[in-house]
């Protein structure tokens, strides 16, 4: 297994990604735009020439707080789930926020989310907490 911290140049990879690994499609153009930005982060668990699973996440600054980085999501495909790759591939990202300077890491998700509360919790003593996310839709309809 291999973990790996894509760049720009790797959107190869992403050709060969087991289903269920992705909530949608690859999409070329996307892929293009998320690996040229250098604030967005994704690692990647190939095995067998096969992306097994990913997380991303996106390197925060702001004009006054240090930088950040926000976990936005993490997966694993259901036949290689329970054997450490989410924490291998969530500890490739908090790494990566540490050699950029980031002072944090952070994720939401929710407390029903079982198998994402015992990833998080094993990789920090600090307790989740119970702050409240809202969602706000964008597109024309809204």
């Amino acid at each position: 297994m291999e973990i790996k911290l894509l760049r720009h140049g790797d959107q190869g990879i992403l050709t060969r990604v087991l289903a269920d690994v992705f909530d949608n499609p690859i999409d070329k153009r996307l892929t293009e735009e998320f690996l040229s930005d250098p604030r967005h982060h994704l690692a990647v668990a190939i095995d067998d020439a096969h992306v097994v699973g990913f997380a991303s996440a996106v390197h925060y600054v702001h004009p006054d707080k240090q930088p950040e980085l926000w976990i936005n999501e993490v997966s694993v495909a259901p036949s290689y789930r329970a054997r450490g790759i989410g924490k291998a591939l969530l500890s490739e990202l908090l790494d990566a926020g540490r050699k950029l300077g980031c002072v944090e890491a952070w994720v939401l998700t929710d407390r029903s989310n079982v198998p994402a509360m015992r990833l998080y919790s094993s990789l920090t003593s600090w307790p989740p907490s119970d702050h409240t996310m809202f969602s706000f839709p964008l597109d024309a309809a809204s």
